[in-house]
């Protein structure tokens, strides 16, 4: 068989190049500030600082910005794979609250992942280390990648 024959798989982009790919579409995690501190199959850290828009009547970070940051990064962590994938569902688990000039991490990891379905763990902690929610993202798979290969 001569190497013009020869079928060699496409390899597939890092998931670093992934998310770097999918963050210069995410207005959203660009205008909050949010930075991605690593990548990996099935794994994602993200931080965000906690502004003063950020601040409910209570003077705390308002608990949809903790929730949007854990969910940030489950997309991260999922779609490292280079294939579209959505949440189907996620719950949140608001254990403490965070304050104004908080840095935020969200770390989360894939629990599970089998055919189109997956399940991933995110905690969210503060600059002291201290968990501030637990969170768990449901994941499915759709046709289609981020950065399509031939």
């Amino acid at each position: 068989m001569s190497s013009a024959d020869t079928v060699t798989p496409h390899a597939q982009p890092e998931p670093t190049v992934v998310a770097a790919a999918m963050f210069a579409k995410d207005r959203v995690a660009q205008a909050l500030g949010i930075a991605i501190e690593h990548v990996a199959h099935g794994r994602a850290r993200l931080t965000m600082h906690v502004r003063a828009d950020m601040i409910n009547g209570h003077g705390l970070c308002h608990g949809g910005y903790m929730a949007l940051l854990c969910d940030t990064a489950f997309a991260y962590a999922c779609n490292g794979y280079n294939a579209v994938t959505v949440a189907s569902g996620f719950s949140i688990e608001l254990l403490a609250p965070a304050r104004e000039g908080d840095l935020l991490t969200a770390e989360g990891v894939e629990v599970e992942r089998r055919g189109r379905s997956g399940v991933y763990d995110i905690r969210l902690v503060n600059q002291r280390g201290e968990t501030l929610a637990l969170f768990r993202g449901k994941s499915r798979t759709l046709e289609g990648q981020i950065i399509p290969q031939p």
